[in-house]
């Protein structure tokens, strides 16, 4: 049974991990005949720098899959091996590695997005007040500064408090250790943002 169990877990992972990887930011661009993201800003392929290209819609494309793939995994996983009280913790695990497939991504020798919008699914199909916390949070940091870095930071910080406050002990660990990258990948935009001179939405820099 023990061995059962990780095998299970293992697959969950690896599946997981191969949706999260999935780099929608570059196939999106390639698609539509844009920029490489790789050579623009932060060199990364999330939604925020897709919008660097010019391609608004491009972007907003890109934010809802790498979205939709932290979903998919957990609720695919979810219901391949379920658990009488969902989420399974393969569903957990596979969530967990989805974020870590986009953010380190093999095919792209280990240089994915920051995670933000993948977390974001994570946390719909994981738990939706938690999902919906992390989504009116950032939306709020994002009004007040017009940083869609300190929008994605406070929202990643905003959703395991928002576990542990509706008492989901099984999420609040996995969303703190996400959190924790989330807020690793954004060190250079904190550096700016302490040195006055990380750039606001819709500002020319």
């Amino acid at each position: 049974m023990i061995a059962t169990n990780w095998l299970v877990l293992g697959a969950a992972a690896l599946i997981g991990y191969l949706l999260g990887s999935i780099p929608f930011g570059l196939l999106v661009t390639r698609a539509g005949g844009a920029q490489d993201p790789r050579t623009l800003g932060s060199g990364n392929i999330g939604a925020t720098n897709v919008l660097r290209t010019g391609r608004k819609e491009l972007a907003i494309l890109t934010l809802l899959l790498d979205a939709a793939k932290g979903a998919v995994a957990v609720v695919l996983v979810g219901h391949v091996w379920p658990d009488p009280s969902p989420p399974s913790l393969a569903a957990i695990v596979a969530g967990a590695f989805a974020f870590l497939g986009h953010v380190y991504p093999v095919w792209l020798r280990f240089k994915g997005g920051k995670g933000v919008a993948t977390f974001l699914g994570i946390a719909l199909a994981l738990s939706w007040p938690c999902g919906l916390t992390f989504a009116l949070v950032w939306l709020a940091a994002f009004a007040i500064t017009r940083h869609s870095s300190v929008g994605g930071m406070t929202a990643a910080i905003a959703t395991p408090v928002a576990a542990a406050i509706i008492n989901r002990s099984d999420l609040t660990l996995t969303f703190l250790l996400l959190a924790l990258v989330v807020l690793w990948k954004h060190r250079a935009n904190v550096e700016r943002l302490l040195d006055g001179t990380e750039p606001r939405f819709g500002s020319k820099g």
